[in-house]
């Protein structure tokens, strides 16, 4: 078996809140059949640490890992094995694990995933519980200083590492002023290295610094060189094509199966698509208009086309079609979508998450 960590912000099943934790989840057991042996760290957020109960144990302590205290724990559930990052000056926050209350991104979240990046190259260079990986696989800008950490350890010969992009509008930035506190070098801080418009950009260090890149198919591959597509990103990803490729995403066709989910009976069979529809209008508050209806269930941000679909509306309803939309993001969009409901009672809107 070749031993591979895979660091990463979310994973399915202890915490989610979009795609990339249902890939998280599930390379450990799609991996294993072709001989990787995966341990996943992710940081210890409070809805990770009571799902993992009494069952980790420590296998790691630090004094200081960006302004505190923290332990590396390890368990395994739901067949992941996991390392789990508890350090509650970064990760001891209720609800959403990026944002505060105020709908806006934690100031601190440089340091909350510098100390996760700083623990992974810790656990590459050190080994951790008898157990060290010969790959690193990152994943999106929570990971991206992984490499210059490794560099500054003169690791980066010693251990592999492949980024993978998962979204690549998030990028990570933070001040300049910040180099010291986030533990990184200065020989890094320039335009061909993680500096960005004179400021940290952690997925541009990854970018950079990393061996291998991928994303999430071969046509998202080729849009990132792109400049419509590469948010801001492009000419770096252009420069390191050669180690750039695009795997499809899939799905754990074990979880997703309309054969055996109870929400679905009689799949199969012709005569279930009315009921079906009749019973999602019910459970939106519709009445069927007879005509057309249009589902969406999405992050609701602009780079998914949510603004334009919403200019789109007014025609496609004043045409007899319907829709239903479930989804959360953007605080003005969530907004804007909420206003279309109100506006037309063709439109259906939930504000949240639901698998």
């Amino acid at each position: 078996m070749r031993h591979v960590l895979s660091v990463a912000s979310e994973c399915v099943p202890l915490v989610k809140t979009g795609g990339l934790a249902d890939i998280v989840g599930a390379l450990p057991a799609a991996l294993a059949p072709e001989g990787w042996q995966l341990r996943t760290l992710l940081p210890g957020y409070p809805v990770v640490m009571k799902k993992l109960g009494k069952k980790a144990k420590e296998v790691r302590s630090e004094t200081d890992l960006m302004g505190g205290p923290a332990r590396l724990l390890s368990a395994k559930m739901a067949g992941i094995d996991l390392l789990v990052l508890d350090a509650p000056h970064l990760y001891g926050r209720e609800g959403a694990i990026y944002l505060g209350p105020d709908g806006k991104d934690w100031p601190d979240n440089p340091e909350r995933f510098a100390a996760l990046s700083w623990m992974a190259a810790q656990i590459a260079v050190e080994g951790v519980d008898g157990w060290r990986p010969e790959v690193l696989h990152l994943h999106d800008w929570q990971a991206g200083l992984v490499p210059v950490y490794l560099h500054e350890m003169e690791a980066s010969g010693r251990v592999g590492t492949l980024l993978t992009i998962h979204n690549i509008a998030f990028h990570g930035v933070a001040p300049a002023a910040r180099l010291k506190d986030l533990r990184l070098p200065q020989w890094g801080f320039h335009p061909d290295g993680f500096e960005y418009y004179g400021k940290i950009n952690a997925l541009k260090a990854g970018l950079v610094y990393a061996d291998k890149l991928s994303t999430v198919s071969p046509t998202y591959a080729r849009e990132l060189m792109q400049p419509d597509f590469g948010m801001g990103l492009d000419g770096v990803l252009r420069t390191r094509e050669a180690d750039l490729v695009g795997i499809l995403n899939g799905i754990d066709e074990t979880v997703w199966d309309p054969q055996t989910d109870p929400h679905i009976t009689n799949y199969a069979s012709p005569k279930r698509k009315r009921p079906n529809r009749k019973d999602l209008l019910a459970e939106f508050g519709l009445t069927d208009s007879g005509g057309p209806l249009a589902v969406v269930i999405s992050r609701l941000t602009h780079q998914k086309g949510l603004d334009v679909l919403l200019e789109a509306l007014p025609a496609f309803v004043a045409r007899g079609g319907q829709l239903i939309m479930l989804g959360s993001g953007d605080s003005e969009l969530e907004s804007a979508w909420m206003l279309a409901a109100e506006a037309m009672p063709e439109v259906s809107v939930r504000i949240g998450y639901d698998e």
